[in-house]
């Protein structure tokens, strides 16, 4: 292939897209007609209410004079629906304009519409609405040279601009680092960095000392919190009062934040405060230090002294003509309890935590909104039943972009949440692994229809029973850690009935130790089904970790390394787990996997224990092609356990267009013979609907 091959991120040719499919069409009408039963604000009966940064609450909500706050608006509706003669369905449309919250927006269950009466939350007009969870900062002054303290490094000096936030009204400083309490400071809508070192990449430990030895997998450590480091920097940093180091300190998917207690120079030696990382430390890995007013030293860095609340701040642009933000509130939006409620085509931004809570409740929607610049997750849902996410983009979260949770898993009642159509990229940026850009928990979730990229982790995280994760589009992720899943699960033989099928991994290779998988099913992970999916260039693609009961089937596998990848590591390192007492015991337990319904959806469950438990046995391969890169590793001690058959190994196995990257079948490919069945690759991806009406087009070339 060539290296210079375009990689066009929907991957939905124009042709393709005016070929969509009936199926997804009738899919996603159902799925909003079921939700709202259509747009309510185009029905006569509709109270319309609305709502302005430059209106005041003293008014009636009219469109002549409308409201200043959501919560004048949200009391109005309570006071009218205290009469149930009056129960039309409501729409509070919002104009133009930026809402700073003072606190989040909170609804509970007396908020709550019903299915034949929503209540809506959307711009007018396809106004740009922005709900803001930062203050504006306009108080930046050019600091005399005598104001400014001595650590600040010469070539910043005559950069730094200084702002009181006690001037400014903001007192509530939060933490320097601790995710959900820590401000950070916006330019033009872009994350400005806290003061770090290095300013790119990372510094490596050198050695670990300190007399808390140990080994673990060949692995040696030391869990003293006591490293070694290279060269003199360090001892630039004596007069910081509180400096912090955030590191991968031993695995290479485990990121964890450190306040260093002492620097001692003569010895370059780091001793960090308690409590240490669980999993302990050794030479080679990675950090970097934050939070330091002395390496304040390039454009679009930052330091909060919390004493004196002074603000330094080196812009990289014209500061007159440009918006500086501080997130000041940790969340938006909270739905608790409540029902039939829509936010539509906002832009929700800058919180210092999440942006949008929903707990409990049943059929909200958050639909066609941009969500960015969150210092947790974009959307987080649990509990209650049918929310959604759709057609939303979530960009530059600290954390990860959607968590859905809801069901009951005793009882295998589905949850039916669900994330459908969004654009999730660039997420985890303070808090880097197991941090997806959905997160799923619960029973019966759905994710659908989603384009993610640009992670340091994993893309998808899934716990639970009965999921279905198909037709997503996902690249460029794993990019900072290794021995991770774009999507992940594992340890728990009871995360049963989960289907994987019809989604586009492709560029994804782990920068750290072990690499990266496609579809990582980890230490045990059984019962699930990887149907009907194209894996170009995504590493070890489908990876079974000692699982029992899972099948692969009917997929395309180009250039990976290997394709299918199946161990034993239950009869081996992870027996311990296995064996009485271990996790995967301990957690088959909690389920009621002897009665129904456990006991009829999952029955190769009831005799598992007595079946060699930490064997890899019920696994199938069959109906997959493989091009180019490595067909299989399987683990000697599995391939007698293992089902392999009717799959074609061929690197050229007549692909329409290899050079294009269009890995569909040409009829005469011998695949067919196989009964291999069509991958429906124009239904994979965003797709344009009422609530999307355009879709990114990101032309990069493909992971070397």
């Amino acid at each position: 292939m060539c290296p210079k091959t375009r990689m066009v991120v929907s991957h939905v040719s124009t042709a393709r897209k005016a070929r969509l499919g009936i199926e997804y069409c009738h899919r996603l009408a159902l799925f909003l007609l079921v939700m709202f039963l259509g747009d309510p604000t185009l029905r006569g009966n509709t109270v319309a209410l609305f709502v302005s940064p430059a209106g005041n609450d003293i008014h009636d909500g009219s469109f002549e004079k409308p409201f200043r706050t959501l919560e004048r608006a949200r009391d109005t509706i309570r006071a009218r629906r205290k009469d149930p003669g009056l129960s039309d369905p409501v729409t509070v449309y919002l104009r133009q304009g930026t809402f700073r919250l003072s606190r989040a927006f909170e609804l509970t269950r007396q908020d709550s519409g019903r299915e034949d009466a929503p209540v809506i939350f959307r711009p007018w007009n396809n106004e740009l609405v922005i709900v803001s969870g930062a203050k504006q900062v306009s108080g930046f002054e050019p600091a005399r040279d005598d104001q400014l303290p001595a650590r600040i490094p010469d070539p910043a000096r005559q950069h730094v601009r200084i702002a009181d936030l006690r001037k400014e009204g903001l007192t509530n400083l939060g933490h320097a680092v601790r995710i959900g309490r820590r401000p950070e400071l916006f330019f033009n809508n872009r994350a400005m960095s806290l003061a770090r070192w290095p300013n790119e990449g990372f510094a490596r430990v050198q050695e670990v000392t300190g007399g808390q030895p140990f080994t673990t997998h060949g692995l040696k450590g030391d869990r003293s919190g006591r490293f070694t480091y290279e060269g003199s920097r360090p001892e630039r940093w004596k007069e910081e009062p509180e400096i912090w180091l955030h590191g991968y300190w031993f695995w290479d998917w485990s990121d964890a934040w450190q306040r260093i207690e002492q620097i001692d120079p003569p010895r370059k030696t780091i001793t960090l405060s308690k409590p240490h990382h669980n999993y302990g430390y050794r030479p080679g890995q990675r950090f970097y230090a934050a939070n330091l007013l002395s390496e304040l030293d390039q454009a679009g860095e930052w330091y909060l002294n919390r004493e004196t609340s002074l603000l330094y701040f080196w812009p990289p642009g014209p500061l007159d003509q440009s918006i500086v933000e501080l997130s000041v509130q940790e969340t938006l939006v909270t739905m608790r309890d409540t029902s039939w409620v829509r936010f539509q085509g906002l832009v929700l931004e800058s919180a210092r935590a999440t942006a949008v809570i929903m707990e409990g409740g049943a059929h909200n929607l958050l639909t066609g909104c941009l969500i960015r610049n969150t210092g947790s997750w974009g959307v987080r849902i649990s509990g209650g039943r049918s929310h959604g996410v759709a057609g939303c983009d979530i960009q530059a979260t600290g954390e990860g972009g959607i968590s859905l949770r809801g069901g009951d898993r005793t009882t295998l009642t589905p949850g039916s949440h669900q994330a459908l159509n969004n654009h999730i990229h660039h997420f985890g940026r303070l808090q880097r692994t197991y941090r997806p850009a959905v997160g799923i928990g619960g029973v019966g979730q759905r994710v659908a229809h989603n384009l993610i990229h640009d992670g340091p982790h994993n893309a998808i995280q899934l716990g639970g029973n009965d999921h279905r994760i198909e037709y997503n589009e996902i690249h460029h992720v794993c990019l900072e850690t290794g021995d991770v899943g774009a999507f992940y699960t594992g340890r728990d033989w009871t995360t049963r009935g989960t289907v994987i099928r019809h989604n586009y991994f492709h560029d994804i290779q782990g920068r750290g130790r072990h690499g990266a998988m496609a579809v990582y099913l980890d230490d045990s992970a059984s019962g699930f089904s990887i149907s009907g999916n194209l894996f170009v260039r995504a590493g070890r693609a489908a990876f079974i970790g000692g699982g029992r009961d899972n099948l692969v089937e009917n997929n395309v596998f180009v250039d990976c390394q290997p394709s299918v990848h199946v161990d034993a590591r239950g009869l081996g390192w992870m027996k311990y787990h296995v064996d009485p007492g271990g996790t995967l015991p301990e957690r088959l337990k909690a389920m009621p996997y002897r009665r129904p319904p456990w006991s009829e959806r999952y029955p190769q469950l009831l005799n598992l224990l007595q079946d060699d438990p930490g064997a890899p046995k019920g696994n199938v391969i069959r109906l997959n092609v493989s091009a180019g890169g490595t067909w299989s590793h399987i683990e000697k001690i599995a391939r007698s356990m293992v089902t392999i058959k009717d799959n074609l190994v061929n690197p050229n196995p007549g692909f329409q267009d290899r050079e294009k990257e269009n890995f569909q079948f040409r009829d005469d490919s011998p695949v067919w013979k196989l009964g291999f069945k069509r991958i429906p690759v124009e239904q994979i991806g965003l797709q344009s609907d009422a609530h999307r009406k355009s879709l990114p087009v990101l032309k990069r070339e493909p992971r070397k």
